[in-house]
């Protein structure tokens, strides 16, 4: 049954990366919070680190709407799943607003998004070395998509009270209301390093106070009341709310035939031993790595793990010395081994824990990061030894959307399911003989990747199991029997 999400929205967008979102965004959750507001946080893209500083800025977690990963016809009901019993939402874009998927058209652009929220967009411009050029620059965004409706610009790192006056009278022209005027605030930037912002776990203190700074600037330089009539006129989204035990429940739909890059052989077979133990209530525990070095993951995962009937238990790497009582699978997604390796691994009590645990034949889960942990060693610090494999950092840049299939069954999937997935490191991973190998990987450069070994999934891929979610539903069932 169709049913409908009221919630009222907002897309904030930008001509191009570097312009404000993250600021203009992060600033609208935390002021209209202030103001007693229920916001609902949400990203648009495979962003891992925004959404941190989106759940510091709203009190909730900062979720992602991925219409690559996901598929488009899944952003309204996952937003409307986050969204649930909130007063508004503020969605921060990503890129340029017509971004989206390298030779996909409009797919999994911001654009794209708010058009499937049926959401105004506000658009952050960077007005530091323009004046009355803004007008044109605003019209052309306005008029490229008669779909996408831009329901008023913010004016950020405005130089002056002159520079505003000529903004405003050029924009006078352009039809668009401006809703905001920014100066540049320093307290509010957040530092950078290889692969973007700094993540919040990792800087909590100083994120709490940026975050404020941002929350200050915005209500002091935008109508708060304009922009939430903007979001109010944003009216019904007819689609029913995403549900993890549903989707769980419901049985996955075949495959589509794809055909390998490279003849693999599968991986071995899983040793049946009995089941595990499992948590006094009747739960299969699933331990999930996090803290400052393990930041990466969708909160769906989490969800679809629990509806599968796991009991999700944290562990921090760099402080836990050992696996939370009667683990019985381990999921290790991005993040930031590269920063800590000499802290992960002078943890020996936890990393000899992981390699008994695989031995042990349970499954593991490991992507990007976590593939870096199970090397031998990562940057000449040695890591769990799990995979026959060194890790080191790399001067290039590895990003963007995959398509894969698996080419070995798994303890995530079998032989043939195909998912999209997204790469985003700079280091490389030189492997030994052995693993059988997790994915192929369509496009220009065609080839494997990754290692299935045993109960072990690990690869650079990061995917969104809302868009499979039977890679989790089989994952707790192989947690149980392995």
């Amino acid at each position: 049954m169709v049913t409908s999400c009221s919630v009222p929205r907002l897309v904030v967008a930008a001509p191009s990366s570097g312009s404000g979102k993250t600021t203009v965004a992060t600033g609208l959750m935390a002021a209209f919070t202030a103001r007693g507001l229920t916001v609902s946080p949400h990203k648009v893209g495979p962003d891992y680190i925004d959404p941190g500083y989106h759940a510091l800025a709203a009190g909730r977690v900062g979720r992602n709407l991925d219409a690559y990963l996901c598929g488009p016809e899944l952003v309204a009901p996952l937003f409307a799943h986050g969204a649930r019993g909130c007063d508004l939402a503020v969605v921060e874009g990503v890129m340029g607003l017509y971004d989206g998927a390298a030779g996909e058209g409009e797919l999994a652009s911001t654009a794209q998004v708010a058009k499937l929220l049926r959401a105004p967009v506000v658009l952050v411009v960077d007005a530091s070395s323009q004046s009355r050029s803004v007008a044109a620059l605003v019209h052309g965004f306005a008029s490229w998509d008669p779909e996408v409706r831009i329901g008023g610009v913010i004016l950020n790192k405005v130089a002056s009270d002159r520079h505003e006056e000529l903004l405003r009278e050029a924009l006078d022209s352009a039809g668009v209301p401006v809703l905001g005027v920014l100066r540049r605030v320093p307290q509010a930037d957040v530092p950078s390093r290889h692969l973007g912002l700094v993540p919040v776990a990792e800087r909590r203190a100083d994120a709490v106070s940026a975050v404020a700074a941002m929350a200050a600037q915005v209500s002091d330089g935008c109508d708060l009341d304009a922009l939430a009539a903007l979001a109010a006129s944003a009216g019904a989204l007819p689609c029913s709310a995403w549900d993890a035990a549903e989707v769980v429940a419901s049985p996955s739909p075949p495959s589509l035939p794809f055909p390998s890059p490279g003849a693999a052989a599968p991986g071995p077979p899983l040793r049946p031993e009995g089941p595990r133990p499992q948590s006094p209530d009747g739960l299969t525990t699933v331990a999930v790595a996090g803290g400052p070095a393990f930041t990466f993951s969708y909160a769906e995962h989490a969800e679809l793990l629990a509806a599968a009937g796991a009991e999700v238990v944290a562990f921090d790497p760099l402080r836990d010395e050992r696996l939370p009582d009667g683990t019985a699978g381990l999921v290790i997604g991005g993040g930031f081994p590269e920063v800590y390796a000499a802290e992960l691994s002078a943890n020996e009590p936890l990393r000899k824990a992981v390699t008994a645990l695989v031995e042990a034949g349970a499954p593991v889960a490991a992507e990007c990061a976590g593939l870096l942990y199970l090397c031998r060693e990562l940057d000449g610090q040695p890591m769990c030894g799990v995979l026959d494999a060194g890790a080191r950092m790399s001067g290039r840049l590895t990003l963007g959307y995959r398509d894969a299939v698996a080419v070995s069954d798994s303890v995530l999937a079998v032989a043939g399911t195909r998912m999209r997935g997204h790469e985003f490191h700079r280091t490389v991973v030189e492997p030994g003989a052995g693993p059988a190998p997790a994915w192929g990987v369509r496009g220009p450069n065609r080839r494997v990747e990754g290692f299935v070994q045993n109960g072990v999934h690990a690869s650079y891929l990061h995917t969104h199991w809302a868009g499979e979610p039977g890679v989790a539903r089989r994952f707790v069932e192989r947690c149980r029997t392995s």
